[in-house]
């Protein structure tokens, strides 16, 4: 008796092993990305970058950045839809982002639907 249950556990195991795979994900988007931006004046120089961290499982981690000090940063989900991503910020009062990525002779850019820039590939 011992030894069906035995087996019984071991198939149950194997199964549910089995039932659990992750669909793999391998849209562009996937990566780094960020925009910097700098401006100077006559007392300082202001140096600010946005990180976008986009991962398979449809999430990713946005950060902020003030003269390279780690200025705010907070968890987003994303989806795809007809080459349109939506990008939101549980949590947060950051509205949604709805950009499209657009390929050109100095990397890969993400692109709002007005056409102004997002950010590039790192």
């Amino acid at each position: 008796m011992k030894r069906l249950y035995s087996l019984l556990a071991i198939l149950a195991i194997i199964f549910a092993a089995n039932c659990t795979r992750i669909e793999d994900n391998n849209d562009p988007i996937i990566g780094i990305w960020n925009d910097k931006s700098f401006s100077e004046s006559e007392k300082s120089s202001i140096n600010k970058s946005h990180e976008w961290i986009f991962n398979d499982a449809y999430l990713g981690r946005y950060q902020s950045y003030n003269n390279n000090k780690l200025d705010f940063k907070t968890d987003f989900k994303w989806s795809e839809e007809d080459g349109v991503y939506t990008i939101t910020y549980p949590g947060t009062d950051m509205p949604s982002n709805k950009v499209s990525m657009k390929g050109s002779l100095e990397g890969d850019m993400l692109e709002f639907t007005n056409g102004s820039l997002l950010a590039i590939r790192e």
